[in-house]
């Protein structure tokens, strides 16, 4: 890749699949880290004491993270230069050892509240990371290799989480020990949090050392110069009363949940709907004032998002509910209607517990196939938007046959269409959405449109538990049946969406 970099022209140089392989090899760890999460945090808040109805509180870390630190991250690295240090490789190595020192002291809880507590640290870390690798594709490749980037991203991503997800079975196999007394967590989890840690770093370094970046005068050339943008103009004429607007519907709703005694959890939707409006009515008076700041940056970008992104906003608010669903539940679905156990401390559970970290490994094995092979052939005959909307009806399939399907190995034809699902929403919609942004602006849109993936998952985390006593207590299985129906709304919403093929 150092070759390329010296060239000048009025297109970026084409890249080679070895050069595509090193701008994502990073995700590989990356997506470790998250495969340990999604698969046995669940399993570890209910070995240290949670019960089942308290676990999409637990969760909300996760998506609050996610919410507050990538869009930050990402205003902040599309003003990054470090000289040979480059723009978003920084972040990728700081986001990096922070998530490994998480991911070593995760096993070592004994209380609740700490495992809750590293859950915020690790997932922020990961997010450090991970924002910026976004927008690194878009940074590093011409507009005609976006799909084939994010789709060696997803790959990555794909093969990293089926590491992660087996890495308790496969010591399992090995012999150690995958049960531990109440109140401790089993040892095959605690060597795969370190194992993955180890991965996370080691990845993350190859492809730190293994790229350069395109300088700012080289991105002149090419003509998509990483000029600071001026303060929000349009953002500074708008109407700050809009923000009383969000202001009374945190209010609101803090009210419907004491009258109706909703779940607390509803207090922090609440919280961010009213924080919202205070930082909307701050940003405009900033901007107003002239001064450059990175309030009035993100909410501009924010409050004047192009339509394509809207509309492929939309699609990713429904399709995130979704998968948000599937990784809390599948635990304790999975253990209760699969494997007839409820207790955490039983083999029974610990054994479910095993086995969904293998129906994960089976979608996201589907999915790194179905992003080198599948979803590249499709899109080419019948184009990226109907390629997506598809693929979502695929996993909505897939969601669907949990309602009806009892058997631990049945339960693996259900992965495939979810994995089919996955790949697509991890490329498509970024393949679709590089490819209209400035490039000035690259990192703040990736980490603005992440925005769509967290609230849904923030919405689950806090209301799910309020639906689950209201409709169907003890039955967490037809959770499914609500994903299902969210993917085929996002399905719908995506063929709204018109690309230029």
């Amino acid at each position: 890749m150092k070759d390329h970099i010296a060239q000048h022209g009025a297109a970026k140089p084409r890249l080679g699949w070895r050069d595509l392989g090193n701008i994502s090899f990073g995700f590989f760890g990356i997506q470790i880290g998250f495969a340990l999460q999604n698969a046995n945090m669940s399993r570890v808040f209910q070995s240290l004491g949670s019960n089942v109805d308290d676990l999409a509180a637990l969760w909300v870390a996760a998506p609050l993270t996610g919410l507050l630190v990538q869009p930050v991250i990402g205003h902040l690295s599309d003003r990054t230069w470090l000289g040979r240090f480059g723009r978003r490789r920084p972040y990728f190595l700081a986001g990096a050892i922070l998530a490994a020192l998480a991911l070593a002291a995760m096993p070592l809880s004994h209380v609740l509240i700490g495992a809750a507590l590293l859950l915020w640290l690790l997932d922020a870390s990961l997010n450090i990371s991970m924002e910026p690798f976004r927008a690194f594709v878009g940074d590093m490749l011409g507009r005609d290799q976006h799909t084939a980037g994010y789709a060696v991203q997803t790959a990555f991503i794909g093969v990293g989480a089926v590491i992660g997800s087996l890495f308790p079975s496969m010591l399992d196999w090995a012999g150690v020990s995958n049960v531990a007394p109440a109140g401790e967590i089993p040892a095959t989890v605690r060597y795969s949090f370190w194992a993955g840690g180890a991965a996370l770093l080691a990845s993350v370094l190859w492809t730190v050392l293994s790229t350069q970046e395109y300088s700012p005068a080289q991105m002149a050339a090419f003509g998509e110069a990483h000029d600071t943008p001026a303060p929000d103009a349009a953002l500074a004429r708008n109407n700050p009363a809009v923000a009383l607007i969000w202001l009374a519907a945190g209010g609101l709703l803090a009210l419907l949940v004491a009258h109706w005694s909703l779940a607390k959890e509803l207090y922090l939707l609440a919280a961010l709907l009213a924080a919202y409006g205070l930082a909307y009515a701050a940003a405009i008076f900033m901007a107003r004032a002239g001064r450059p700041n990175m309030l009035s940056s993100v909410v501009g970008d924010f409050s004047g998002m192009p339509p394509l992104m809207k509309r492929l906003a939309l699609v990713q608010f429904f399709s995130w509910s979704a998968l948000f669903v599937m990784w809390i539940y599948s635990t304790p679905i999975v253990a209760q209607y699969a494997f007839g156990a409820s207790d955490p401390a039983s083999p029974a559970y610990q054994q479910a517990a095993n086995w969904v970290g293998r129906l994960f490994s089976i979608y996201n094995g589907v999915a790194a196939v179905a992003a080198l092979a599948l979803l590249p052939w499709l899109s080419a005959r019948i184009g990226k938007a109907r390629t997506h909307a598809l693929s979502l009806c695929c996993g909505a399939a897939g969601f669907a046959s949990y309602l009806v399907i009892r058997s631990p190995e049945a339960l693996q034809l259900a992965e495939v269409g979810i994995g089919i699902c996955w790949a697509s929403i991890l490329a498509m919609p970024y393949a679709i959405l590089a490819s209209s942004l400035p490039q000035s602006k690259l990192g703040v849109s990736m980490g603005l449109f992440n925005v769509f993936v967290v609230v849904p998952q923030l919405l689950v985390a806090t209301v799910m538990r309020s639906v689950m006593e209201a409709f169907f207590p003890g039955q967490p299985v037809y959770t499914m049946g609500f994903a299902a129906a969210t993917l085929l709304i996002a399905a719908g919403a995506m063929l709204t969406v018109r690309t230029e093929e």
